[in-house]
């Protein structure tokens, strides 16, 4: 894959996948929101060699992000799209529950943008048969913790559209898979204060998610630990699915 877009590329996973995918005749397409981390990530892809064009956007931004995918598309053919940009919303640092307003700007960024960043760009590759398409979702799709209820839903949103999308896309040459992580020590990971089991770098997820796509792989899930752990706990009883997902209660690290 030489021409990519990634979303959510100001920092954490983002930036990192930017920086795993940047080299010599590679051509990055990397939007953000942040203007200084997002040019600190393309300098650092370019210094690897990367040609790079960047977005200021938010992925709300239906209009904005519409024309700098099909421009940049028209200049250089997407190989590969990553939806990564997402936030988490977790009860806040008094133990209140999470505020019902914020779930909602959280639906509209973890699932609106997600459709916003393929939506240009899908009927193309279609078109093509040819293309990869790589949803970031969560292992928390998997086991929604009690505070952290709209980002557990909107993860796994994203996991059952990735996957019925596969079936359809697969027969046209395009490759849907959804990306899985567990803990990554990420600007976002560490607003949280929880447990977290297995918790990797950046860049070893990047890694991963890379190896993954070039497997053309339908669920990308890391550790596997964690996500056979989160998988097995849905065969269990309701009453203990709770008990054993309070040990992952978070709270807003109010340091970060």
């Amino acid at each position: 894959m030489s021409s990519i877009i990634i979303t959510g590329a100001s920092s954490g996973l983002g930036e990192a996948l930017a920086l795993e995918y940047a080299a010599p005749g590679a051509t990055l397409g990397l939007i953000g929101r942040d203007r200084d981390r997002l040019g600190a990530t393309a300098e650092g892809a370019r210094k690897r060699g990367a040609a790079v064009k960047t977005a200021q956007l938010d992925v709300r931004d239906v209009e904005g992000m519409n024309n700098f995918l099909l421009a940049f598309d028209r200049e250089t053919p997407v190989d590969c799209v990553i939806a990564n940009a997402g936030v988490s919303s977790v009860t806040r640092a008094d133990g209140e529950p999470e505020d019902l307003l914020a779930a909602k700007a959280l639906f509209d960024i973890n699932i609106g943008g997600v459709m916003n960043t393929i939506a240009p760009l899908a009927p193309l590759m279609r078109r093509r048969r040819a293309g990869q398409i790589a949803i970031v979702s969560s292992i928390g799709a998997f086991a929604p913790t009690p505070d952290a209820a709209s980002y557990s839903a909107s993860k796994i949103a994203l996991v059952n559209f990735a996957l019925a999308t596969r079936e359809l896309y697969w027969a046209e040459g395009v490759c849907v898979s959804v990306v899985c992580p567990g803990f990554v020590d990420t600007p976002m990971s560490r607003a949280l204060v929880s447990w977290k089991p297995g918790l990797m770098t950046a860049e070893d997820a990047a890694r991963r998610i890379r190896r993954g796509l070039e497997r053309r792989k339908a669920v990308i899930a890391f550790p596997l630990f964690l996500y056979f752990l989160a998988r097995a706990q849905q065969s269990l009883p309701l009453s203990l699915q709770g008990a054993l997902l309070m040990a992952f209660r978070a709270k807003q690290n109010l340091r970060s």
